[in-house]
């Protein structure tokens, strides 16, 4: 496709002049990006607005939303952004060889890095400001159902770029709604872009996998559990467990699936069970557990554990101990993010050893996996990957790195 080879080949052209750039000068063009937010954010929300009666998933309501607090946000995660000391040209490490060989890996831009995502505008100002702060450039296809809001977004972007006199194709979103885009994306397009993110749902993430033949950061479903031990803190144990789930329910870091040690389940599991039903969760349980609810409540089944709801449903099991607990993730987890509750710090420490997630928690909620509420100012998404980065990926995990050696005329014997 034309259209799509004229986006990469602008975006390798923007990226060689990026690399020419000063810091400082980035700097300026986010803090353009941040004052056109807010002197545009009446005519944000009203393209926002046409978003919004157009979409067909209704369940995506709350991802599209974007209001003047939602707006403020975005706009605070720019400032901190801006904060961040240039994640570029950082000496990692320095050592010097018997044959007199000095060796330094430094951070290096990783170059241009295509951005696939569903639903949520403010991916499309996190995801620019965070390329262009670690000297990367970017080609946004958002979701059809965002199209009006990302558009504007975008568009204020490349107006920011080009008041600072930079190449206004350091950020460039595909227009285009035809499915196909996405296809030619992934499977044509590896001579110009150079790392794939998918942020959306298990469909779009299973596509990018199964056809990009370009490396690929992301997570597939975001499938988190806690485990709650016997001697943790009731009150703590019921406030973090109605916030892992109830606070947002549709992002991959919300609560699916909740162990109880089973020596626990009445002091524990009953008043936590019965907080989340009282908050309109339905709840999905063993049978072991709903013995104390008069076998009343909705007993889970096999694909329950499999399940990623991104709704108000819980499922619940009853386990022995956190071996078992630990046991269950490693069979059903997504490496995404889990948590354990209680004040054994030798329980804690097994639990943290041994589970395989990207992020694990002690008596934390798992709505913290979140690259804002770790300090990196945004993300450009959550990568379950074994390799790096893991975890939320912020500026310095949208860097690269090279070796520089040196000598005096070092020759190898």
């Amino acid at each position: 496709m034309n259209y799509l080879s004229e986006i990469g080949s602008n975006a390798k052209k923007a990226f060689y002049k990026l690399q020419k750039c000063d810091h400082k000068d980035i700097k300026k063009v986010l803090n353009t990006y941040n004052k056109k937010i807010l002197k545009n954010k009446n005519f944000i929300i009203r393209e926002n607005n046409k978003d919004i009666k157009n979409i067909k998933r209704k369940h995506l309501v709350d991802r599209l939303i974007l209001n003047e607090k939602r707006i403020e946000s975005i706009r605070s995660s720019i400032n901190e952004i801006i904060k961040f000391s240039n994640p570029i040209g950082k000496i990692l490490e320095v050592w010097s060889r018997p044959n007199r060989l000095k060796i330094k890996r430094v951070t290096t831009p990783i170059g241009v890095i295509g951005v696939i995502y569903e639903s949520r505008p403010n991916v499309t100002a996190d995801v620019a400001s965070l390329c262009l702060k670690s000297s990367n450039c970017v080609i946004l296809r958002g979701g059809s159902e965002a199209y009006n809001s990302n558009k504007i977004l975008a568009n204020l972007f490349r107006d920011s770029l080009f008041f600072n006199n930079f190449d206004k194709n350091c950020v460039q979103m595909i227009e285009k709604k035809n499915r196909k885009i996405v296809d030619h994306m992934l499977s044509r397009m590896s001579e110009y872009i150079d790392v794939i993110v998918p942020r959306g749902g298990k469909g779009l993430v299973e596509k990018v996998q199964k056809l990009s033949n370009i490396h690929v950061i992301g997570h597939l479903e975001g499938l988190c559990h806690a485990f709650v031990e016997k001697s943790s803190d009731i009150n703590t144990a019921k406030k973090i467990i109605l916030n892992a789930k109830m606070r947002r329910t549709s992002i991959c870091g919300a609560l699916e699936t909740l162990m109880i040690e089973k020596s626990a389940i009445k002091s524990h599991g009953v008043p936590i069970i019965n907080s989340l039903i009282e908050e309109g969760c339905e709840i999905r349980v063993d049978k072991k557990i709903n013995k104390f609810f008069k076998n009343k409540l909705k007993v889970a089944k096999e694909k329950d554990w499999k399940t990623e709801y991104l709704n108000s449903i819980l499922s619940v099991k009853s386990v022995n101990n956190v071996k078992e607990a630990v046991s269950h993730i490693l069979k059903y987890g997504t490496m995404h993010t889990d948590t354990i509750i209680t004040k054994n710090k030798k329980t804690a420490d097994y639990f943290l050893k041994n589970v395989n997630s990207s992020i694990a928690m002690h008596n934390v909620s798992t709505q913290f996996a979140d690259g804002g509420e770790f300090g990196f100012g945004g993300e450009i998404g959550i990568s379950t990957n074994k390799l790096p980065p893991r975890g939320p990926v912020g500026i310095n995990q949208l860097t690269s790195y090279k070796y520089i050696v040196t000598g005096d005329g070092v020759t190898r014997p």
